[in-house]
């Protein structure tokens, strides 16, 4: 099964996700398919905090991949501040 999950960068204290889709029996921050967006949890307000590529993140979920409930929530987070 294809998972889109958050996959953990960044230095000690200082987090930085990689939003990726990737095979369930892989490490959290093993091998990946695609990246396709970050989420920087402690963004400054002149960066940016949360990059996702919509078409690919459709795509993805299209040909059946699953997300996980923290990138779900980035997902629900992301659209109530475009809209």
């Amino acid at each position: 099964m294809v998972v889109i999950r958050l996959s953990r960068g960044g230095a000690k204290a200082r987090p930085f996700f990689n939003i990726v889709v990737a095979d369930k029996r892989t490490r959290r921050d093993g091998r990946f398919i695609e990246r396709i967006g970050f989420y920087n949890p402690i963004a400054a307000n002149g960066e940016e905090g949360l990059r996702i590529s919509q078409d690919r993140m459709t795509y993805w979920k299209s040909v059946g991949a699953q997300t996980s409930d923290t990138v779900e929530r980035l997902l629900k987070q992301a659209a109530s501040k475009a809209a």
